[in-house]
């Protein structure tokens, strides 16, 4: 691991001080972490991202989630570390993230806007039980009183769920849990390290059970894999019963990155699939237009079905509304979150 960006410099990424740990227990066996002081954590999306937030706060670089199509693979290269297994198993770990972030929220240029929070990687991974550096981050912005949201596929977001209530008592939190697909077959091999489908929908079911608004992103939808009829049909029946206030479908994307990793697992598991993944994928890192407008009108009528819809504004995360259904048109390019 080549670490480039340390230093004192402005343009340094983490200061000099770093500790790299592997872990040999049970629950964190092969993985490495890597503790290193942030040099900042309110970071601005680039303008030409097409998310519907301006700041991001991402407590750890790397995944245990392993999710194989995870368009944060390509990060890791910055760092000179492997997007595949290296990603799954080295852990870059921000640990003085919370005192960072109660600084940075107290500095006269902050505005008090809204910080999303896994965006990049899940801040509610394995390595959270470890490091517990969520209980601070909120408890930061619950303090003052400053808007957030949280995508995650974690179970662990439950230990914290007193000072999400306090939050949501003192500012606009939103909650979404990412599931795109019930089918267990598919999650043991697509997202191994991630706590099953059936899980993740309980800490919906629990959230709002205790006054928090949760939706839920179903995403992602993969092609030829978790996208039959009936598959959406009962992702969508799930979500329902959870008590969801929201869904909202995202196709399968793959950037560069984690589009190598993804079409190697492919070749492993589904080969047959490769030629036509080949075929869907060649213009880009995005499905055809009009495959993410049928899968969004399939999904919303289930959706209208089972007495749920879209998220909307003012609602849970603030994600852009789904393109409607209608004619294939070959314009620009989709628009698509490119979150997990």
């Amino acid at each position: 691991m080549r670490w480039d960006n340390l230093g004192e410099s402005p343009s340094a990424l983490f200061g000099t001080d770093v500790v790299s740990r592997t872990i040999d227990t049970p629950e964190f066996r092969g993985i490495t972490f890597h503790e290193v002081r942030a040099r900042s954590i309110v970071n601005r999306v680039p303008g030409a991202s097409r998310m519907p937030f301006e700041w991001t706060v991402n407590p750890y670089r790397g995944c245990s989630h392993a999710c194989v199509y995870c368009f944060a693979r390509k990060t890791h290269s910055y760092l000179d570390l492997d997007t595949g297994l290296g990603f799954d198993s080295q852990i870059v770990v921000k640990v003085n993230a919370p005192d960072l972030l109660r600084r940075e929220l107290t500095a006269r240029r902050w505005r008090g806007e809204h910080i999303a929070m896994g965006t990049n990687v899940d801040c509610y991974q394995r390595a959270e039980g470890r490091y517990r550096l969520m209980p601070g981050i909120i408890g930061a912005l619950r303090d003052h009183a400053n808007p957030f949201s949280i995508l995650t596929k974690g179970t662990l977001i439950l230990r914290d769920l007193e000072l999400l209530r306090q939050a949501a008592e003192v500012t606009d939190v939103g909650i979404s849990v990412s599931v795109g697909f019930v089918d267990r077959e598919l999650w043991r091999t697509v997202e191994p390290g991630t706590p099953a489908p059936d899980r993740r929908l309980d800490v919906v079911r629990t959230l709002t059970a205790h006054g928090i608004p949760c939706g839920v992103l179903m995403a992602p939808v993969i092609p030829f894999l978790g996208d039959a009829p009936d598959q959406l049909r009962a992702t969508v029946r799930a979500i329902a019963e959870s008590g969801a206030g929201s869904v909202t479908p995202l196709v399968l994307h793959l950037r560069p990155g984690a589009r190598e990793w993804f079409m190697e697992w492919l070749g492993r598991h589904h080969p047959r699939l490769v030629p036509r993944y080949e075929r869907m994928y060649a213009g880009g890192s995005y499905a055809p237009k009009w495959y993410q407008r049928r899968i969004t009108r399939q999904v919303h009528e289930l959706a209208t079905e089972y007495g749920i819809g879209p998220a909307r504004s003012g609602e849970t995360r603030r994600l852009p509304p789904p393109e409607p259904a209608g004619r294939d048109e070959p314009t620009a390019g989709p628009t698509q979150l490119t979150l997990l």
